[in-house]
């Protein structure tokens, strides 16, 4: 059996990043949402407002960048 090269399409040309790019960005977003959360919970437990609110802020952001990075 042999492979057509004709036939072949290339990550690059399809457009589809690779799998460990994928990987990449979802860790990323995990890490943002865990920070996220330890300033949230310091900043309620120092009674900081501003550390509490920064922190939600940031959780927020990397619980939308998992959503946009879940596979379709």
């Amino acid at each position: 059996m042999e492979i057509d090269k004709d036939k072949v399409v290339t990550q690059e040309e399809s457009g589809e990043p690779a799998a460990i790019d994928q990987v990449e960005e979802r860790v990323a977003a995990e890490m943002k949402r865990a920070e996220g959360r330890a300033k949230e919970r310091v900043g309620q437990g120092m009674d900081d407002k501003e550390l509490e609110r920064e922190g939600s802020d940031l959780k927020d952001a990397g619980e939308a960048a998992l959503k946009d990075s879940a596979p379709q």
